[in-house]
């Protein structure tokens, strides 16, 4: 089960409970499920009696109780537990979770770096307008580029012209404002530097991991080693390094099982890297979250999350020693892959490079 198929489970639990009366509240368009957090446990969770408490009348506890008589017993459920002020955590069973795992892998190669976005046209289009600056420009530029991944449509307005560089070496370019769209203001605090020495990956990266509220790091960042500025060192420190470095290994991977006379099929894991999957299955959201809130830092932290996870992931990928290719190492490879396009996909969103050697 997916998490969105999870997630339409819940939402169907809630409206068998008020069909036969058991919750007396209106429906929600839709149900979210993430992973659990701290004190949770099961594979996700959702806080969906929380929410429907307050207009049902009754303790969110109580609500997710009911919920919970609903799901128990339905296909791929193993457990439902109530935690903390209500919080539905949901068990799946372990065929279930592989099967998942599966459909999870096949869907980001079918997918490509496009998976996580919307498969039609919403109509909906804004038009994003920035000051004269540089790092407002940069932010309304993926903003722009994840309203369009999530079916929308968003142009980039300025006051004025851009320099020259900027277009040349950021890759942004602005409208004249107008009024024929609904407009909303892209206003992040300002770079406190000149960031185009840095080149365009690793000055767009500096402007947008940071949040739209906290200021960036360009000029002050210098590495501990060589007094080089700290987006620029190929080191761990970097986090720009460690997300481009994670997805160079995964096609090495490919590279050299190519090599070995294998390639990737996806299927079950012997020892699944729960972390890294969860964040995979949440990727689709993650864009939602960044395109609704405008906030590509969203993103870019997730991207480096995923590198975090993947990297210990890809020593056990291929065979070692006189060992022989087998199902489980194509398995494994199908799953590093992915999170490489996982990687590849967001940096494209970014604006960022994505090498194929690094």
């Amino acid at each position: 089960m997916t998490p969105v198929e999870l997630s339409r489970t819940v939402l169907s639990a809630v409206r068998r409970a008020v069909d036969v009366g058991e919750l007396s509240v209106g429906v929600p368009e839709r149900v979210v499920v993430t992973p659990p957090r701290p004190g949770g446990c099961g594979d996700y969770a959702t806080n969906v009696a929380l929410q429907l408490a307050r207009p049902a009348g009754q303790p969110a506890p109580l609500v997710a109780q009911v919920l919970r008589g609903h799901l128990l017993g339905l296909d791929g459920i193993d457990d439902v537990t109530v935690t903390g002020p209500g919080f539905l955590n949901i068990s799946l069973r372990d065929a279930d979770a592989e099967s998942a795992l599966v459909r999870l892998v096949e869907d980001i190669r079918e997918s490509g770096e496009r998976y996580g976005y919307a498969p039609r046209p919403t109509g909906t289009a804004v038009e994003l307008r920035c000051p004269r600056e540089v790092r407002a420009v940069v932010v309304a530029d993926v903003v722009a580029r994840l309203l369009r991944s999530q079916g929308g449509e968003g142009g980039v307005s300025c006051a004025s012209s851009l320099p020259a560089d900027w277009e040349q070496v950021l890759g942004v370019r602005v409208d004249a404002p107008g009024d024929a769209l609904p407009g909303v203001d892209i206003r992040p605090v300002p770079a406190p530097a000149d960031p185009l020495p840095l080149g365009r990956d690793a000055a767009r990266w500096a402007l947008l991991h940071p949040a739209g509220h906290d200021r960036p790091r360009i000029g002050d960042e210098h590495d501990e080693y060589d007094g080089h500025d700290g987006h620029l060192v190929q080191r761990e420190s970097n986090p720009l390094f460690r997300v481009r470095y994670a997805h160079a290994r995964t096609r090495a991977l490919g590279r050299n099982a190519a090599d070995l006379g294998f390639g990737a099929e996806p299927g079950p894991v012997d020892v699944v890297p729960s972390e890294l999957v969860t964040l995979l299955a949440d990727h689709p959201r993650v864009l939602v979250r960044a395109a609704d809130h405008r906030a590509p830092d969203v993103l870019a932290r997730h991207l480096v999350s995923v590198a975090d996870a993947v990297l210990p992931f890809l020593a056990t990928v291929l065979p070692r020693g006189e060992e022989k290719p087998s199902a489980a190492h194509r398995a494994r490879l199908a799953l590093a892959e992915a999170a490489g396009t996982v990687l590849a996909g967001g940096l494209s969103l970014l604006g960022v490079d994505a090498p194929e050697h690094l």
